[in-house]
């Protein structure tokens, strides 16, 4: 399958000023942060415009730790994939440069947000929809 998956050279610094700004850990904890909030999208990225491979390098183990299994069956629920397709390297990346940009541009003019208020955020706006969609 593959061991190692690079951002982009854009998203190198971005990741190193995330992780300092949020405060959650590890930069592989914002990566991961990342990737399932670019999933949490349902937007299907189109590989056709995959970024440059220039910035920071994660092993399959550090990026997803033992919880491999789980982020690959979330991407490919989202695209209707096999564990076995030959563009989840592509798409695991895409969404990761995806996710860092998405929650980069949240968060750049919210002086005052830290990790913890973020999530709280993103969860409580997961949870209202939940509750929304029953009714």
């Amino acid at each position: 399958m593959f061991t190692q998956i690079r951002t982009s050279t854009a998203n190198r610094e971005v990741v190193s000023q995330l992780t300092r700004r949020l405060n959650l850990g590890k930069e592989n904890t914002i990566a991961r942060i990342a990737y399932t909030y670019s999933l949490s999208k349902n937007r299907k990225l189109d590989l056709t415009t995959i970024e440059d491979f220039g910035g920071k390098e994660y092993s399959k183990s550090v990026l997803f730790g033992d919880n491999f299994d789980i982020y690959i069956g979330l991407l490919c629920i989202n695209y209707g994939l096999y564990k076995t397709d030959k563009d989840i390297p592509k798409l695991i990346k895409m969404h990761i440069d995806n996710g860092l940009e998405l929650i980069n541009n949240e968060i750049k003019d919210n002086v005052s947000i830290d990790g913890f208020d973020f999530l709280i955020n993103k969860i409580t706006f997961g949870l209202t929809l939940m509750t929304t969609d029953k009714k």
